[in-house]
C-alpha cells in the first residue's frame, strides 16, 4: 500500500472530489457541489479544505472555511477500505488548524440525521451533538430541491 500525503485541495481537483463523493455511503450530493460553487467556496477558503491521496488516487477530503466569526466543516470523507488508518482524522486537524490560523474559535459541522457512523466518529473526537438545543433552518432561493 502507498504511504497517505496531504494537500490543500483545488478547483482542479473537483472530479476526483465528485468521483470519491459518488462512492462514499452516506453521502448526498446537491447542486451546490458542482465545479463553479466549489471553485467559488475553494477561492473564498484557500488552504483550507485537504485531501489525503494514496499515490494519485484520492482517498479523503475534507473542506472547511468560514464566513469571518465561525467555521464549517463540510464534506469529510474517507474511501471506505480505508478507514480507520487516521485520515479523516488527521485532514480534520489540518482543517482546523486552518481555521484557528485565521482566528476562528468555533467551528460547526452537520451530518445526516442518519448517519451513525459519522455521529461516532465526530463524539470519538470530542465534538459536542447539540440537536437538543440548536435548531437549523433551511431556506431555499432557487426552484431546486436539490440545491
Amino acid at each position: 500500500m502507498l504511504p497517505v500525503t496531504y494537500r490543500p485541495m483545488t478547483p482542479a481537483d473537483h472530479s476526483a472530489f465528485m468521483h470519491m463523493m459518488e462512492a462514499t455511503p452516506g453521502v448526498v450530493i446537491r447542486k451546490a457541489d458542482e465545479y463553479a460553487a466549489v471553485e467559488r467556496y475553494l477561492i473564498r477558503n484557500p488552504g483550507m479544505s485537504h485531501l489525503a491521496l494514496s499515490g494519485v488516487r484520492l482517498v479523503g477530503c475534507a473542506m472547511s472555511g468560514h464566513d469571518g466569526k465561525r467555521g464549517y466543516l463540510q464534506h469529510v470523507m474517507t474511501a471506505p477500505d480505508m478507514r480507520g488508518q487516521g485520515i479523516a482524522r488527521t485532514l480534520v486537524e489540518r482543517c482546523l488548524d486552518a481555521l484557528a490560523q485565521e482566528g476562528i474559535d468555533k467551528v460547526h459541522l452537520d451530518t445526516l440525521h442518519d448517519n451513525h457512523e459519522a455521529h461516532r466518529f465526530w463524539e470519538r473526537l470530542g465534538w459536542a451533538n447539540r440537536n437538543a438545543e440548536i435548531v437549523r433552518f433551511s431556506r431555499l432561493l432557487v426552484d431546486d430541491p436539490n440545491a
